[in-house]
């Protein structure tokens, strides 16, 4: 925004993010108010590749202990599956988690889904893929494209701006968000490496990671999965969430018990808090937010929501805005 010429501290203050609590370690913005704040951003600027300009002025140490590690790597590959690999220390969405997958002749950097795609969430796969190739770019200590780009969501009226990131013409309405980059820059070496320090880095981000997994209960677990299981039209069942956890059904549900708890309330749980979180902190219709829940229809999301909290949606997003 100050790029731009625009003052952000307004904007911040509305959100609640004044320097001090941007400062604080370990916090968080939650998924749809982020959206929010991202969108508000691009209307005061009437700038709608914010999200790509974003991108561009990302350092690897904003992205913490994971992104300080990556500048620390051999390469410039080993420091892109480090910042892909340790996303859950800086950056956790319900939908999904990013992937480094690795080939002979290159690698795919790749960004989850998170359809249906509007004015609240472009800016955040722009953000992301054009963020990576500035970390890296930064490592590399030379400006870094990719070899190809694909986007999910169709082409914006933006779309010329992409093609600055890549070799080859981007491919948007693509079946996932990835970038490509070709062996020779993987193999790049990073003259900031040191080995020592490296190892020690890597130790930390493993102990964080696991202490996270281990701080968890089976219920939290289940929770964290549901997100990119749930899809339109369709929701996860026990056998599905049993696959991913590498557990036998029974020995799942069992262990449940133990925890006082079933899977379908977990599941209820889960939509009902991000059902709230969406109707609350964005503007999405109520069809996408069915959509994203994984209901059949936005009837039988709307049946849901006045179960599970008494009022409609409507009726609690009015309510929300009238306290606000």
């Amino acid at each position: 925004m100050a790029e731009l010429g625009e003052h952000p501290a307004a904007l911040l203050d509305r959100y609640a993010l004044p320097p001090e609590r941007l400062a604080e370690p370990g916090a968080r913005l939650s998924i749809p108010r982020y959206m929010h704040l991202g969108h508000a951003a691009i209307e005061q600027c009437r700038e709608p590749a914010l999200g790509l300009r974003m991108g561009r002025l990302m350092q690897p140490g904003q992205a913490g202990l994971a992104g300080v590690t990556a500048a620390q790597a051999p390469t410039l590959g080993e420091a892109a599956r480090t910042l892909l690999r340790f996303e859950p220390l800086y950056a956790a969405n319900y939908r999904g988690q990013s992937r480094f997958e690795e080939d002979s002749t290159g690698a795919w950097l790749r960004f989850y889904s998170i359809s249906p795609y509007n004015a609240y969430n472009r800016f955040v796969v722009d953000s992301v893929l054009s963020g990576w190739l500035a970390q890296l770019s930064q490592l590399a200590g030379q400006p870094l494209q990719a070899e190809r780009m694909e986007i999910e969501f169709e082409a914006p009226d933006y779309a010329e701006r992409y093609q600055a990131l890549s070799l080859h013409p981007v491919q948007f309405g693509a079946e996932t968000n990835q970038l490509r980059l070709n062996r020779a820059i993987l193999d790049l070496a990073n003259p900031a490496h040191c080995p020592s320090t490296w190892q020690h880095l890597l130790q930390l981000c493993e102990q964080e990671l696991l202490e996270r997994t281990r701080i968890r209960s089976l219920a939290e677990r289940i929770a964290h999965l549901l997100g990119p299981l749930l899809n339109g039209g369709r929701e996860p069942d026990l056998e599905e969430v049993a696959r991913h956890l590498q557990l036998p059904t029974w020995t799942l549900r069992r262990k449940l018990a133990e925890e006082g708890t079933q899977f379908r309330a977990i599941l209820n749980d889960t939509r009902r808090d991000l059902a709230m979180s969406y109707i609350r902190d964005t503007e999405l219709a109520f069809g996408e937010i069915a959509y994203l829940l994984g209901f059949a229809s936005a009837e039988a999301f709307q049946r849901a929501f006045k179960r599970w909290s008494g009022v409609t949606p409507g009726e609690f997003r009015r309510s929300q805005r009238r306290s606000a």
